[in-house]
């Protein structure tokens, strides 16, 4: 049933019964789908309800709401559904953007639900200005929640209130304390449905500076990396990633060799922070160099890292889902360090998205330069995928090849 709610000044947007809204009709597409992983959970359930009463309470308007962290819109689009117009909403991932965008059509096609009414954006200060009420799903790192943080008590108004909730099992007193730094009360709540919501309010005064992004030298590879809060590794160089450079570096002549090609292109697909892109275009200075990721957060580090190697107009750095913007059979090399998690749950999917489209968009002849942990199964999906895979060098946890297109 639904429940009848009294609105103040926001009452023009909506007076009435809030609308059950069908969660279950969210997908994740175009992101990986499972029978183990779906577009929702019980936090987002809960901010939305929390969220309906606070702005009914407060008389707070659609366009006075900001949402970070949608994951596939079982945020935005049931604030949309209640009437509330003009939400805006960040979401890092661009398949959460895209999931969005369609699960939006969706249901306003469908269910006659009028979900219209939200606005997207980066993290930024046009995405919290005069924000009374911000929604959002917890991040997994701390340093991704210090950035949001830091951005709300910027930007947001006065008399914000955040809502932050998560599931349980991934909450830390460390979420707590950083969210203390920013606010003046910060209040856990009692946790139900084994998630649990954080009320967060009196924003206090900021440093004048922001404190992403950052940055670090690192010498033994030649390159400086920046990093903001979402980004995976932050302005350190991973494990898997110091392997494949490690490579790079050992194989330097068979990748000049293979840069002679006529008009030679090479995509750091999934370039996190852009270790892996800038490596590359230092060592290869002829190279056109295509960097992707599907991470907000990585595309600004990765902007970042080629500025501070003074290589900024020799790569391109692209917001994109596993290269769908590269044209097919257009790359020469593909340098590729794939991921084993789906948001918290461990999931090889993202990691086999990332192979097929380095197989559709290396020419013939072409070459992926892979890295991943060796209990993976991935050298057998590179053989299918791409063509001849070898193994190029092995440490305890990580294996390296290299797989040439039919």
């Amino acid at each position: 049933m639904g429940t009848t709610r009294k609105w103040g000044r926001g009452g023009a947007a909506y007076a009435g019964r809030v609308p059950e809204f069908p969660y279950a009709r969210l997908r994740r597409f175009p992101d990986v789908e499972a029978p183990n992983l779906q577009a929702w959970d019980a936090t987002d359930e809960l901010l939305v309800a929390r969220a309906l009463t606070v702005a009914a309470e407060h008389g707070i308007d659609g366009s006075e709401i900001a949402v970070i962290g949608d994951g596939y819109g079982a945020l935005t689009l049931p604030l949309a559904a209640a009437g509330l117009a003009g939400v805006r909403v960040h979401q890092d991932l661009v398949t959460g953007r895209r999931a969005l965008a369609r699960n939006a059509a969706e249901l306003g096609v469908t269910a006659g639900l009028g979900v219209t009414g939200f606005a997207e954006h980066e993290l930024d200060t046009e995405l919290l200005r005069g924000a009374r009420l911000v929604l959002l799903q917890l991040p997994k790192g701390l340093a991704e929640l210090e950035e949001i943080a830091d951005a709300i008590a910027r930007a947001a108004a006065p008399d914000v209130l955040l809502l932050a909730g998560g599931r349980v099992k991934h909450m830390t007193l460390a979420q707590n304390d950083l969210l203390g730094a920013r606010f003046g009360q910060v209040q856990p709540q009692r946790a139900e449905r084994k998630s649990r919501l954080i009320v967060a309010t009196d924003p206090l005064p900021v440093p004048q500076d922001p404190p992403f992004p950052v940055s670090t030298a690192h010498p033994e590879y030649g390159l400086t990396l920046c990093a903001h809060g979402g980004a995976f590794a932050g302005d350190r160089i991973d494990i898997g990633t110091r392997v494949l450079l490690d490579v790079l570096r050992d194989r330097a002549a068979e990748l000049v060799a293979l840069s002679r090609r006529d008009g030679f292109t090479a995509v750091d697909l999934g370039c996190g922070t852009g270790a892996l892109a800038a490596a590359l275009a230092l060592a290869i200075p002829d190279a056109r160099v295509i960097a992707t990721d599907r991470s907000a957060a990585a595309v600004r580090s990765a902007r970042a890292t080629m500025v501070a190697n003074g290589i900024a107009d020799r790569v391109t750095v692209m917001l994109d889902d596993a290269g769908s913007e590269i044209p097919d059979g257009s790359v020469d090399l593909v340098l590729l360090n794939p991921p084993f998690h789906l948001g918290a749950s461990v999931h090889e999917g993202a990691g086999r998205r990332l192979i097929d489209a380095a197989a559709r968009i290396l020419r013939p002849g072409g070459e992926v330069w892979t890295v991943f942990n060796s209990h993976l199964d991935h050298r057998r999906a590179l053989a299918a995928a791409v063509g001849v895979t070898e193994q190029l060098a092995r440490t305890p946890k990580f294996t390296v090849t290299r797989s040439v297109r039919r």
